[in-house]
């Protein structure tokens, strides 16, 4: 039987101890595990532990730091610049830009997008992305930023080597290439709202630089895209040496 893992950010790690919320508490309960057995933790920021619980109680846990080590970065990362979209299926997005080695993950609101971005929505998700993290053993935490609108988000993404605006209305673009994928520095892919893109923020992107890629025939919706973009950079990325 593999070994658990659980969360547990930096501020919670003292030197020889981490300390455990109470979500990671009740996840112990869950597996009915007791003081004296092991475990794995994370911090979200590349570190890993081995540790022995040494306390454990209804709302309180206390593990022992053992063997630890630091994930270096990969070459090839991949920031999903997402559109605000519906809440219905964006938890299974939020997991799944975990597994799959997303680097970022940038919200912004787009002209046709279906309602606003709410207050707090990087915190809101986090609970998401840890589970997605704990499951697949992925040490590192994507960053979760917002943006007011098109503007911000292109004016952040001018920092990235490597800009891709897959568009599901262009005509005679070629599809999105193997080559174009995880190439060694930092990539933004841009996906738009349900509504599609406005004509003022397709004009923006081509200014700055995106370049225009077809995903297929099919109109994707904004989750699938999204996660079909990083499964397909992160097969790249696998051939590049750490």
């Amino acid at each position: 039987m593999s070994m658990a893992y659980f969360f547990a950010p930096p501020p919670a790690w003292h030197g020889a101890t981490i300390d455990l919320d109470g979500g990671e508490t009740r996840h112990l309960h869950v597996l009915r595990l007791k003081a004296g057995e092991e475990i794995r933790v994370m911090d979200g920021a590349g570190r890993t532990a081995s540790c022995r619980l040494r306390e454990l109680s209804r709302h309180r846990a206390i593990a022992e730091i053992g063997e630890s080590e630091v994930a270096p970065r990969d070459k090839a990362l991949a920031i999903m610049a997402l559109a605000m979209s519906k809440a219905t299926r964006r938890g299974f997005f939020m997991e799944k830009a975990v597994e799959l080695g997303c680097a970022a993950v940038w919200i912004w609101q787009g002209e046709n997008s279906q309602g606003k971005i709410p207050a707090g929505f990087a915190e809101s998700v986090r609970g998401q992305m840890i589970a997605g993290a704990k499951q697949c053993a992925n040490p590192w935490l994507p960053e979760v930023r917002t943006f007011a609108n098109a503007a911000e988000m292109i004016g952040e993404a001018a920092r990235a080597d490597y800009k891709i605006l897959p568009y599901e209305q262009q005509k005679g673009q070629p599809l999105l290439e193997y080559s174009m994928l995880g190439r060694p520095g930092t990539t933004v892919y841009v996906i738009g709202p349900e509504g599609g893109f406005s004509p003022a923020e397709i004009e923006l992107m081509a200014a700055a630089g995106f370049v225009a890629v077809s995903l297929g025939q099919r109109v994707l919706r904004c989750e699938t895209a999204a996660v079909l973009c990083l499964g397909l950079h992160y097969r790249a990325s696998q051939a590049i040496a750490r």
